[in-house]
């Protein structure tokens, strides 16, 4: 027999579907969600199910591992980098809009992966500027095989999503815990940072007075307080893109940077890690405004080395490159410090730092710098090539001295000949300064032991105390 309209199973049915009705209205009030209400047979949209999947995703990857706790379980690891891969798929699509809820939540767990406590980083290290040493000095973090999926879907986002809209979530808070993952000695991860903090600048307008604010203040605490973090490389990296877009005449609030934060950051022990990308942020500024190439020799000039040999070989290229694109008006003023220095360089006992600084003497624009001021450079540069023919030990740095001399001689003979006169005399008279000077010293030697060898023979007096 068929079932009655009004049996007690049907009936039964009815009463069972509008319970399950209320309990899915009260656990979406509960989770604060927007699902759209179910159909009249208490089953999901294909929308509302996927939102389920992707926010179940989202919490599974909320769960952090270390990599490093025994107790960890590598099937849960597992299934986090499966979950993970899952989200990024979505990210990949721009024709898959995501809600305000979603992006909460997502912002959520990819702030829980990555703002995590850092250990202090190593000392900076004194070697190797080259690509191929930074794998030497880079510690590769054992949690990468997640992070890395947490970087790609946070990039995903940033490329995808209208900036307006993560405003609410890529806020000056997050912007600043991004900034201080810079330190993570994990190259892997300071190079998915410099990409996605480059793209947040492109793309947020509106944030980036803050971002280079920001990045000075990582700067100037580097170079006046600790002098230890790892990611300034790839921070001047992203500056030397900045820089690259500014437009003339440059403001003056780039121009203090110039001043006040790149130029200092010469001095730091540790330069040779990051000098690349730090001599072509300087010559960003020489290029766009000539007229602060002089600003800039000085301020090199005077922060140079005393005894790091590397850091004078990258320094006299850095002089070399920048000659080329300063102001010829100038050259004048500049000329005497630079040859000063250089000269001083082609002495020095250190074959590597003697040999940069001759081979400067090849630069045309160098050459055209000196002949501009030849009365004033020449009696420092002719004492210095003579020293070098006369005491180096090098014969490599001899035979450029002798190449560069002929250069010289060719340039002005009769200067150069009055200016060898004159290096001859003054070394004349330094041997004879030199010469009355020990004779001073033997005569107050032989004094003095005259008057000790006068008291060990005169007798000595007893004093008689009365009793």
């Amino acid at each position: 027999m068929g079932g009655v309209r009004g049996s007690p199973v049907a009936s039964s049915k009815n009463k069972s579907t509008t319970l399950q009705y209320l309990f899915d209205l009260d656990s979406r009030a509960n989770s604060g969600s927007n699902h759209s209400s179910p159909n009249n047979n208490g089953l999901q949209s294909p929308y509302d199910s996927e939102k389920e999947e992707i926010l179940s995703a989202i919490s599974i990857c909320n769960t952090i591992f270390t990599f490093t706790d025994p107790s960890e379980s590598p099937e849960q690891q597992d299934l986090k980098r499966f979950k993970l891969l899952q989200l990024l798929s979505i990210t990949k699509s721009p024709k898959k809009q995501l809600d305000d809820y979603i992006l909460s939540h997502l912002i959520s767990m990819i702030s829980a992966n990555l703002f995590r406590p850092l250990p202090p980083p190593i000392s900076t290290p004194i070697t190797g500027d080259l690509p191929e040493d930074e794998e030497l000095f880079s510690s590769p973090q054992p949690l990468w095989p997640h992070l890395q999926i947490v970087y790609d879907i946070l990039l995903r986002l940033v490329l995808h999503v209208d900036p307006k809209t993560l405003r609410d979530y890529i806020d000056h808070r997050f912007l600043t815990n991004l900034l201080s993952l810079f330190q993570s000695e994990d190259l892997r991860e300071r190079d998915s940072l410099k990409n996605i903090y480059h793209r947040i600048y492109a793309k947020f307008t509106f944030y980036r007075s803050f971002m280079r604010k920001a990045m000075n203040d990582v700067f100037l605490q580097y170079n006046f307080e600790t002098e230890k973090h790892c990611g300034i490389g790839e921070l001047l990296e992203i500056w030397g893109s900045i820089i690259n877009g500014f437009t003339v005449p440059l403001k003056e609030e780039h121009k203090l940077f110039l001043m006040r934060v790149l130029i200092p950051l010469h001095k730091s022990k540790g330069m040779q890690a990051y000098h690349r990308q730090l001599a072509y942020c300087v010559s960003q500024f020489v290029q766009k405004e000539p007229a602060l190439g002089g600003l800039v020799a000085r301020g090199i000039l005077k922060y140079w080395p005393v005894t790091n040999c590397r850091k004078e070989v990258l320094l006299i290229g850095e002089l070399e490159e920048l000659v080329d694109s300063i102001d010829p008006a100038q050259y004048r003023r500049l000329a005497l410090p630079l040859c000063t220095k250089i000269t001083k360089c082609l002495n020095s006992c250190n074959s590597e730092v003697a040999e940069r600084a001759l081979y400067v003497w090849n630069n045309e624009q160098f050459v055209r710098m000196v002949s501009s001021s030849l009365e004033d450079v020449f009696p420092v540069i002719v004492e210095g090539m003579e020293k070098n023919l006369k005491l180096h030990w090098s014969k490599s740095v001899k035979q450029l001295t002798e190449n560069v001399k002929v250069m010289l001689e060719q340039m002005d003979p009769n200067l150069y000949s009055k200016c060898l006169e004159a290096t001859e005399i003054r070394e004349s008279a330094a041997r004879q300064e030199e010469t009355k000077r020990k004779e001073k010293w033997r005569r107050i030697e032989t004094l003095a032991a005259a008057k000790k060898q006068n008291q060990f023979l005169q007798p000595q007096q007893c004093i008689r105390v009365p009793h």
